[in-house]
């Protein structure tokens, strides 16, 4: 199984050839986008190849792809990704109800429509925000996901349990739609306060043992992305996790 890793959680560990190095060294075969890598996808692409690395996924903010999904389609090629994945809206920019947010589906899903006649997979990224109930009782991601049934799911797990609610209902409930995970684990409280809360995969409270189960057998999940908002150590963080992943190998 290849575990992939969300670059985002690197961001602050520069220069970019060498965390490649370091993610490959450790086991990685695959790394997921994010904006700044995108500045120059050629370049990227070299030090990618140079180290061994494939980036099949990629985020992409909303904006660039409504208002130019042409470059983000170019950006894609470029680097060789499959499936792309919006990651958020600001929180200005959030529908306050029911119909807001399935409106806000129907511009995904004609985002989806592009990518899909790009031969691309197209994905939603979820937040804590897509579970807060409206007024109608319902939740936000449950608008999203029904107003644009041709577009997947990149379930950020630990987001979910953020949330308040339970990933694995939401597996139940729509795994069919679930093209990718997020693999990120959450401290106990009052624990790594200076990395936001956050814990190395297997070092946190999340259930990993039902949750990798869930999403293997329940889900078309194609990738399992290692993230971590705010990692105080890169090498640290990137290795226990996948340490901690290869112990469900098998």
């Amino acid at each position: 199984m290849d575990w992939s890793f969300q670059l985002y959680s690197a961001r602050n560990f520069q220069p970019w050839p060498s965390v490649f190095d370091l993610l490959a060294r450790l086991g990685y075969a695959q790394v997921e986008g994010f904006g700044d890598l995108y500045l120059n996808a050629a370049a990227t692409r070299a030090a990618l190849d140079r180290s061994g690395l494939s980036m099949p996924s990629g985020h992409f903010a909303l904006g660039p792809l409504e208002n130019d999904f042409p470059a983000a389609r170019r950006i894609a090629r470029t680097l060789g990704m499959r499936m792309i994945a919006c990651p958020h809206i600001e929180a200005a920019d959030r529908p306050v109800d029911a119909v807001g947010w399935r409106d806000f589906g129907l511009r995904l899903g004609r985002i989806g429509k592009q990518a899909e006649d790009a031969g691309l997979g197209f994905a939603w990224h979820n937040h804590e925000f897509e579970f807060a109930a409206l007024a109608d009782g319902s939740a936000p991601l449950t608008q999203i996901l029904d107003a644009a049934p041709g577009i997947g799911w990149e379930i950020d797990v630990a987001w979910v349990i953020r949330g308040g609610d339970d990933p694995l209902t939401w597996i139940d409930r729509y795994g069919d739609r679930i093209a990718a995970a997020h693999i990120k684990d959450i401290a106990p409280a009052g624990a790594a306060l200076d990395e936001d809360g956050w814990a190395d995969v297997g070092y946190g409270n999340v259930d990993w043992t039902s949750l990798i189960a869930a999403l293997r057998n329940k889900t078309a999940a194609e990738f399992f992305v290692m993230e971590h908002d705010n990692p105080g150590d890169l090498e640290r963080f990137a290795r226990r996790s996948i340490e901690t992943a290869k112990t469900f190998e098998g």
